[in-house]
């Protein structure tokens, strides 16, 4: 069984930094993707970013322009956690951010993902 357990979430002021993890328990990385996701008030759930697994550590990784140069991923294959880095962060990253996996590799795109965690909130004050 899957599980994907994300942390680390809280409120920073705006150009402040938090670095949110989900740890995968039950999960094989390769020939998958995993993703971060997240959703705003009354807003749908976006895409913030993705990343494909060709092999343990070759991956393909992309980001939502919005967060392009401003956020980044990580893993910890010995933990296996994937982590979002984001810094510079504006009121208008705030939401609820979700971890995903199990998703499907279309062309430069992940879609389709299985598994998702329960989210961890991340509000940025001004």
């Amino acid at each position: 069984q899957v599980t994907l357990v994300e942390s680390g979430g809280g409120t920073v002021q705006t150009g402040g930094s938090l670095r949110l993890s989900c740890a995968a328990a039950g999960y094989t990385y390769v020939g998958y993707c995993m993703g971060w996701f997240r959703q705003a008030p009354g807003k749908e759930r976006e895409e913030v970013s993705t990343i494909y697994f060709f092999a343990r550590d070759n991956h393909f990784a992309n980001f939502a322009d919005p967060v392009k140069g401003r956020f980044t991923l990580a893993r910890d294959s010995a933990k296996n956690t994937l982590y979002l880095d984001m810094s510079s962060l504006k009121p208008e990253d705030t939401g609820t951010y979700f971890c995903a996996a199990g998703g499907r590799k279309f062309g430069s795109a992940c879609t389709d993902f299985t598994f998702w965690g329960q989210g961890t909130q991340v509000t940025v004050s001004t």
